[in-house]
């Protein structure tokens, strides 16, 4: 039975329109207007449209903020992303570690992507739940009333190169260089960070869960499911991704079924600065990315070879006559 972490009053939240100017050498935003909660960011997330990719000036609904993140686990690298019912937009994806940015944290987005990921990705071992430091600073530990979280192991997040095209909260530019893009579909800004989390390798038997708020009612719910961990791994090489996903339990990988499968829009095609898609299929994707699927190792094409095999042993070859 999923296990309550937190509760919150989303009332609490408070967000801040934008004003965003774009060129081809940049781009700029600043806050507008009053604050919002989240029920009022909510309804102005309706789409928007612009005639250049490149150069345009609008206003938008909200700042968003998403981890590309790296793990790094016995030598091997891989992408997270974490399984989400989008209640705003109702359907379900597969997804980078993602929130949105509160008004007080609009000129230092990398905060609030630091929490998204305290929040949302747990590493637990049989000593208890990891902790985790950004540099020298240690990340928040939101669910230490509900979890044993372990003073010593700490998981370490280090920057990794950025977008090459700059990203200003007004006058100031921001710092690792996130990749943006301007979603049209919901009128909202998103920042991408580029980070490692490296998995000390003291840490044996090592289990992966993501955790989300969902809003039941008046309250913001967190609840840890361990039947359904919705944390996937997707394996890279030399940095780039394979096609494949697993999830991580005790240590162990296990492959995860892809059929149906959709990424968030953050996996789709960018047009200058926009991303026009909601969504992109799984298949879609690889195709895009020039990946070729593994094939399915199934029951019946093993019993196929097999038959061929016993084919040849009981049917002669014909001679060829010379």
């Amino acid at each position: 039975m999923p296990r309550t972490l937190i509760r919150k009053n989303p009332s609490n939240f408070k967000t801040l329109p934008l004003f965003v100017e774009a060129t081809p050498e940049g781009l700029t935003y600043q806050s507008v207007g009053m604050p919002l909660n989240f029920a009022q960011t909510l309804q102005r997330r309706k789409p928007v449209s612009v005639a250049d990719a490149e150069r345009f000036a609008l206003e938008l609904a909200n700042l968003g903020v998403s981890v590309r993140l790296t793990l790094h686990w016995q030598n091997r690298d891989y992408w997270v992303l974490v399984r989400q019912r989008r209640q705003d937009r109702g359907d379900v994806v597969l997804k980078l570690i993602s929130g949105y940015v509160p008004a007080h944290e609009l000129n230092i987005p990398l905060h609030t992507a630091i929490q998204e990921i305290a929040e949302e990705c747990l590493l637990e071992t049989p000593e208890g739940w990891l902790g985790g430091r950004f540099n020298d600073t240690w990340l928040p530990a939101p669910y230490a009333s509900a979890l044993h979280y372990r003073e010593a192991l700490p998981f370490r997040l280090t920057p990794l190169s950025g977008s090459a095209r700059p990203v200003r909260c007004a006058n100031l530019q921001l710092l690792e260089r996130p990749r943006a893009y301007v979603h049209l579909p919901t009128a909202s800004l998103q920042l991408i960070y580029d980070l490692r989390l490296d998995v000390p390798k003291e840490a044996k038997n090592l289990s992966l869960f993501h955790v989300d708020e969902r809003l039941e009612g008046d309250q913001l719910v967190a609840r840890l499911d361990r039947k359904r961990p919705d944390l996937y791994l997707m394996p890279l090489q030399d940095g780039e991704p394979l096609p494949e996903l697993y999830t991580l339990k005790k240590g162990q990988l296990s492959p995860a079924g892809t059929r149906g499968l959709y990424l968030a829009e953050s996996f789709a095609r960018q047009d200058g600065w926009l991303v026009r898609d909601e969504r992109i299929r799984w298949k879609d994707w690889l195709r895009q990315q020039g990946l070729t699927p593994p094939p399915k190792d199934t029951g019946l094409a093993r019993l196929r070879g097999k038959a061929k095999q016993l084919l040849k042993k009981i049917v002669p070859r014909k001679k060829v006559n010379s």
